[in-house]
């Protein structure tokens, strides 16, 4: 399954301006980078991957519709998954996009 085009376009636009963006294709999706740090993945699985860091992981799993991502059986540490239909809402995708570009602009740019 291909990433969803429209879903990494909204994306693009609330980043849109951000010092340091860069998208690469990744994990079957397109990561949005900042200073060179993956902050959220249109997936190639559907839906958004989030990072938001191993601090913020757990309250979020336990308070939203997200899920722990998974690469190969193997749990990501810090990285949430999103499921598109609770992506609809442009404050719901800015939310989530936000955190994770908060969590990659703490980390030094590469």
């Amino acid at each position: 399954m291909a990433y969803d085009e429209a879903l990494a376009d909204r994306i693009r636009d609330h980043l849109e301006g951000s010092p340091g963006l860069s998208e690469k294709k990744m994990f079957g999706g397109l990561a949005f980078l900042l200073g060179g740090n993956m902050a959220v993945v249109a997936s190639g699985q559907g839906g958004l991957m989030v990072r938001v860091g191993p601090d913020a992981a757990p309250g979020l799993l336990a308070g939203t519709p997200a899920v722990q991502v998974e690469m190969r059986g193997r749990p990501m540490n810090g990285w949430l998954r999103v499921p598109a239909e609770h992506l609809d809402e442009d404050a719901d995708l800015e939310t989530w996009v936000e955190r994770g570009a908060e969590f990659a602009r703490l980390l030094p740019s590469k």
